[in-house]
């Protein structure tokens, strides 16, 4: 399927992870620190990089200085802080939330798209186009309150497995980045998610698989509305979207929920390509990265005629204006926190 009919999905995506016994995240990287910031990475280009303009940036006597209340840094979500293949994460959250929901809809047995999920039929889903993929969207995103749905997302975090890699979802991000995350932070940059993927769902993981407190995520939303609720309030979630954080979407949102822009912006699609743009029109000194997904082994290939995480003319302005590329296959030692060394 076309990105265009997974962005609806795109907007609500990401898990919690509650169970911290398993949850791994950038404390690995703080014990390796000291000697190295980017355990994970290989001595490539992108690693001297990052590392380079860090220092740069950071160094309070230097010409390209940057003060602390501007070293801001905004970072794609799928694809770039963890997996988006066979098809955006949102997508298997949805499709388990019409399951878990059926016995209450024993229409959705001969009702499209329902029928499709039920018989998982993928095939047939993607027939039904974004239309269809909307009504599973409205059918288990909203009628409920923001709190009944962060419950949804971390009952379902706890043991939905992947499809093809067969673990948990919150155990597919990306070691690496988790790295780098910290990186920054210990040096004074605040992160931000700024993703496609919804807000309200991404609240509830990204505290504590990214170190981002909620504040600092931005995403997609559907239309809420507040009721007062015979005292005892609630935002209600309604059948409606809202805004999509996607491509314009990302810089538009930026402005108006940081007021900055980034010096910092990583992304791995064309869909992340105007954040980039925007931030390379900083007066400060700025970094754009790109993870470019070259490993069909440890994850997966794709980039310019992918349905998923297309990166096409992303590509070619990175190459055009020299920003940096992680080639995942030769840059990264290890993919996902689940392979390293105990």
């Amino acid at each position: 399927m076309k990105k265009s009919i997974f962005i609806l999905f795109i907007f609500f995506t990401f898990v919690a992870c509650k169970d911290n016994s398993d949850s791994t995240n950038g404390l690995v990287a703080t014990a390796q620190s000291a000697v190295d910031p980017l355990p994970s990475w290989n001595d490539a280009a992108s690693k001297k990089n990052i590392i380079a303009y860090v220092q740069e940036v950071t160094n309070a006597d230097g010409t390209n200085f940057i003060p602390v209340a501007d070293r801001i840094a905004t970072f794609d979500n799928d694809g770039n802080l963890w997996s988006e293949q066979p098809a955006y994460f949102q997508l298997f959250f949805a499709m388990d939330r019409v399951k878990a929901m059926a016995a209450a809809h024993p229409e959705w047995k001969n009702k499209q798209p329902f029928k499709a999920v039920l018989e998982n039929d993928m095939n047939e889903l993607g027939k039904q186009g974004e239309l269809g993929l909307l009504q599973l969207v409205m059918a288990t995103h909203s009628g409920n309150t923001n709190e009944q749905f962060e419950a949804d997302v971390q009952s379902w975090v706890k043991t939905a497995m992947h499809p093809t890699k067969k673990v948990r979802y919150d155990q597919l991000v990306y070691q690496p980045m988790l790295e780098l995350l910290q990186y920054l932070r210990a040096n004074e940059f605040k992160t931000y998610v700024v993703s496609g993927g919804g807000v309200d769902f991404m609240r509830a993981f990204v505290p504590e698989i990214y170190g981002i407190p909620k504040e600092q995520i931005i995403g997609s939303r559907i239309k809420t509305e507040f009721a007062y609720n015979n005292g005892n309030p609630v935002i209600k979630r309604l059948p409606a979207i809202d805004f999509i954080d996607d491509k314009e979407g990302k810089p538009l949102n930026i402005e108006k929920i940081i007021g900055k822009k980034p010096v910092f912006a990583s992304g791995n699609s064309d869909g992340d390509l105007q954040m980039l743009q925007w931030t390379d029109s900083n007066s400060y000194t700025s970094f754009q990265l790109y993870l470019h997904h070259t490993d069909s082994i440890r994850e997966w290939a794709y980039d310019r005629n992918s349905h998923i995480g297309k990166l096409d003319k992303g590509l070619d302005e990175a190459t055009k204006k020299g920003w940096t590329v992680i080639d995942m296959k030769n840059d990264w030692k290890l993919i996902y926190p689940f392979e390293l060394k105990n």
